[in-house]
């Protein structure tokens, strides 16, 4: 059964879309033969989905998926290959085990966005979301679609890839802030800073001062985006699991697959921002919806008395359900909910082109 708590248009588009995916999933398994089971050959292959821009006061893309949870599936799997963190999977379906999530359950897949309230520039992450938005410029997505990182269909169009990302710690918080990226690196070496050396000291009894570029055990991975903020980094990781998760020194981790193609696309000089938005509005089709994250880093008094100065900061007063919005904000389902007065129309999402077989396209037969 799908979850209660989505509206019936909700509902009936997650049915919709899930036959639609069992259908070309078949068709796929067939036609190429791919795994049955999650492995990093797999996930090495996961292309990333570009969304179109939304134009006008639009700032909602992508649309929810239901996925069948099977015999052996962890949130961690299946969120990675939906380029999902696990976190975002169990936010969005009344905070469920990560590790063991109940065989046959019928879950909604969080791959639906309100864009951050920020310019469609560059790199842009929302930290309490952990999840980067990155607009690359319209004139290098033919360049792009040569090497299978953009869908043809979309040369020359605005877009915008997505990525979940691990964080800092509470004590090593990413910072907000502006940057340019201002350094590439394949296989970085990892030199130690003498603050986690002795952390790691501490903790080990051993430690590293130096970690060399492309050995399985370095934090890095094998792709880096150094940046103009200070002690920063954007690059992949060894344990892709942390994903999802605050437990780097301050530095955004990234899926290996994701950061691979993430670092081909972006180029030195990209510009980027880190925002604090906790809890975002946005439009689609003149509807109005809310997304509500954890306050990851306790920024806020309270996301109640956020949710208020933002309505009146936007002049939405009169445009909000506030029992609507006041479920939403309790529930921090990283869901986009519909917060206006009435029921919500069934006006129709977009989605990634999946001409490429994006992972909207296929779930993994046991």
């Amino acid at each position: 059964m799908l979850p209660n708590r989505l509206s019936p248009v909700r509902r009936r588009a997650l049915m919709i879309r899930r036959l639609l995916t069992i259908v070309i999933a078949l068709a796929f398994v067939s036609a190429a033969g791919i795994a049955r089971a999650w492995d990093e050959a797999m996930f090495a292959k996961r292309p990333s989905p570009a969304y179109p821009v939304p134009a006008g006061q639009d700032t909602v893309v992508g649309s929810l998926m239901s996925y069948k949870i099977r015999k052996g599936d962890t949130l961690l799997d299946v969120g990675r290959w939906y380029g999902l963190s696990a976190k975002e999977i169990s936010d969005a379906n009344n905070h469920m085990d990560w590790w063991g999530p109940p065989v046959g359950a019928e879950i909604v897949l969080p791959t639906e966005h309100i864009l951050p309230d920020a310019p469609h520039v560059g790199i842009v992450m929302n930290i309490p979301e952990m999840r980067i938005y990155y607009y690359p410029p319209p004139e290098t997505l033919s360049h792009h679609a040569k090497h299978g990182l953009t869908p043809a269909s979309y040369s020359g169009a605005r877009v915008v890839y997505t990525f979940p990302v691990g964080l800092g710690r509470f004590d090593w918080k990413t910072p907000v802030g502006t940057f340019k990226v201002s350094a590439k690196t394949y296989n970085p070496t990892w030199v130690v800073p003498e603050d986690i050396y002795q952390e790691h000291l501490e903790r080990d009894g051993v430690a590293d001062h130096v970690v060399p570029g492309g050995e399985d055990d370095n934090p890095l991975g094998h792709y880096r985006l150094s940046l103009t903020l200070p002690l920063y980094a954007i690059h992949g990781t060894d344990v892709p699991w942390g994903v999802g998760m605050t437990v780097s020194h301050g530095c955004i981790r990234l899926y290996p697959e994701d950061i691979d193609h993430l670092y081909h696309m972006v180029k030195v000089g990209t510009p980027g921002r880190f925002v604090y938005q906790p809890i975002k509005f946005g439009w689609r089709d003149n509807q109005l919806y809310v997304e509500v994250h954890d306050d990851l880093y306790g920024k806020y008094p309270g996301l109640w008395n956020l949710a208020m100065h933002e309505v009146q900061r936007r002049g939405l007063g009169d445009d909000v359900d506030m029992q609507k919005l006041e479920k939403a904000v309790e529930e921090k389902s990283g869901i986009p909910t519909y917060v206006m007065p009435g029921d919500e129309s069934g006006a129709p999402a977009e989605t990634p082109d999946t001409s490429s077989g994006s992972p909207a396209t296929y779930s993994p037969e046991s």
